[in-house]
């Protein structure tokens, strides 16, 4: 089993950020409700933010996550109370799907930030001054790479480190590699079976 969960260790996740300014950024903005129709996650990172790109292109203006220079972003520099409002799974989906690996905020919506979990996407948390100054970098130098270190719970931004936080057992979570719940029971199954056949063995 230990191998297994290994093998989905996260303890670094580094790329190009993208700054998403603005607080209470709740789910329906994430991923509007129109689009959960879906059978499944495949493709729902086309309809992510749908409307506010929509309304940004309508007005002339280019919405962070259409413009050129922050292509290929993996962590995302949110504001506070990212994510929260309706329950809804395809919103952390759409956002791995898209290339998101890692989101960094003040704070996260509590159910929004447990679905990240599921899809291997850490939420951490840092001070107001932190994120400020993370999304002025990335607004004026977008090439600026940024290293999310969750052993030691630090984000480096060039030559600038910042303390991070997350709670522990989310670290363990992702440092252990047990965020995900299939993996973790598919790969007990052959001491759940050894189980089974002792205790069939002691009935019989």
């Amino acid at each position: 089993m230990a191998n297994q969960a290994n093998d989905r260790r996260i303890l670094r996740v580094a790329g190009r950020g993208l700054a998403l300014r603005g607080d209470d950024i709740d789910t329906d903005q994430i991923l509007p409700a129109r689009f959960l129709t879906a059978v499944t996650f495949r493709g729902m990172e086309a309809h992510v933010f749908a409307d506010a790109r929509a309304a940004a292109a309508a007005a002339g203006a280019v919405h962070p996550l259409d413009d050129p220079r922050s292509a290929g972003a993996r962590l995302l520099v949110v504001n506070r109370n990212f994510g929260c409002g309706s329950s809804r799974e395809h919103a952390p989906q759409g956002l791995h799907r898209s290339g998101i690996a890692a989101i960094i905020g003040e704070s996260f919506g509590e159910i929004f930030a447990g679905n990240c979990v599921a899809v291997g996407m850490p939420c951490v948390q840092a001070d107001a001054e932190t994120i400020a100054a993370l999304q002025d970098l990335l607004g004026t130098a977008p090439q600026t790479v940024l290293s999310l270190d969750l052993e030691q719970r630090t984000l480096t931004a060039g030559d600038r480190v910042f303390p991070v936080s997350l709670a522990a057992g989310r670290q363990r979570q992702f440092v252990d590699g047990t965020w995900d719940p299939t993996a973790v029971l598919l790969a007990a199954g052959p001491a759940i079976e050894q189980t089974l056949a002792e205790v069939q063995a002691f009935q019989g």
